[in-house]
């Protein structure tokens, strides 16, 4: 039986919807919106969070109506049924993933519901356990870049792992200065980002630079030109992939073979592209580990609920909100995080 299969003939009872809007300033120098879909039932509530990035498409939403089918279903069956739902009644969203965000915010709320209306949670459901959950800490720089905010994080936890976003005003000392520090884990390189704050055009002297300055770690999104290819090749061993997994499909159309690969929930839409994908990686002894999409609410704890069933010693982008925070809290939690002893739906 698939992991999907095990989740598909929940019963589940929609009575109707009410959305939240969040809003936060965060350490990368932008305002995160996110809105948070709850879906009642039975006297239950399941939540789950759209992480559409522009914040335009969430202020569309306050001028529409409710978009859940309501009813007795299958979670299956609601699952089929939101395909012939327009997620974006009032405006098209200013970027094609935005789909796929706001399918997974509906379909978490109601594999939420569904979970606790059967009075389990996701792992139980799956026959897994949640065990104690590893994570790094994902920063920026600053512009210019300086090592300021890894020491702050380092102060802290001083046994915190770090993924860390290059940019090509990184010189040589710098790079130096934060390989001394022994923290780095990822190196997002994100060269398939298009028309946003943190693009990254490929560079072959930063390519180089990072590649040898931090020979343990993964090398995630790197974008493959007759430049940078020959920088890339040797090391594929340590190469992830991100921003364009969105299924099975993606994974089969990579330039090579994955060893890596960054699981981001919303990037699937549905729980079933989701598990499928997660089973074809195991299949093929691909390390999977979880990323975020800077969660202000219910997302985070689902993303964590995730990793800690499937990959919980794996360098996890899924830290605690605080740490996304402009001005980091003294209290911060150290990794690993301990799962919750009553957990129910998605919970962590």
């Amino acid at each position: 039986m698939s992991l999907y299969d095990r989740l598909a003939d929940l019963p589940l009872r929609v009575g109707d919807e009410t959305r939240t809007r969040h809003e936060r300033d965060t350490s990368s120098g932008f305002t995160r919106a996110t809105t948070v879909f709850e879906l009642h039932g039975d006297g239950t509530v399941g939540r789950g969070e759209d992480v559409t990035y522009d914040t335009e498409d969430h202020d569309a939403l306050a001028d529409a109506d409710a978009l859940v089918p309501t009813g007795e279903f299958t979670f299956d069956e609601f699952s089929t049924a939101l395909d012939d739902v327009d997620l974006f009644p009032t405006t098209e969203p200013e970027r094609p993933s935005a789909h796929h965000y706001r399918r997974w915010g509906i379909e978490s709320a109601a594999l939420d519901l569904a979970l606790r209306q059967a009075d389990t949670d996701f792992a139980s459901a799956l026959g897994r356990e949640r065990r104690p959950l590893r994570f790094v800490v994902s920063t920026r720089l600053g512009d210019p870049p300086t090592t300021d905010r890894v020491a702050a994080i380092l102060d802290r936890h001083p046994d915190l792992g770090l993924k860390l976003d290059p940019t090509s005003e990184w010189d040589a000392a710098l790079v130096a200065a934060l390989a001394d520090t022994d923290a780095v884990r990822l190196l997002d390189l994100k060269g398939h980002y298009v028309g946003t704050t943190v693009d990254q055009p490929p560079d072959p002297d930063l390519y180089e630079r990072v590649i040898e300055g931090f020979p343990g770690a993964v090398i995630e999104d790197p974008a493959l030109t007759d430049e940078t290819r020959a920088l890339v090749d040797p090391v594929r061993e340590r190469v992830s992939w991100d921003a364009p997994i969105t299924g099975v499909e993606s994974v089969r159309d990579l330039p090579f073979e994955p060893q890596w690969l960054n699981v981001k929930p919303s990037r699937f839409g549905t729980v079933e592209s989701l598990l499928g994908t997660i089973e074809y990686a195991r299949d093929r002894d691909v390390t999977l580990y979880g990323g975020g999409q800077f969660e202000l609410d219910v997302g985070r704890g689902h993303i964590q609920a995730l990793a800690a069933t499937f990959y919980p010693d794996a360098p996890n982008d899924v830290a605690p909100g605080g740490y996304n925070l402009p001005d980091l809290p003294d209290d911060l939690p150290g990794s690993p995080l301990t799962p919750s002893d009553d957990a129910a739906g998605l919970d962590f």
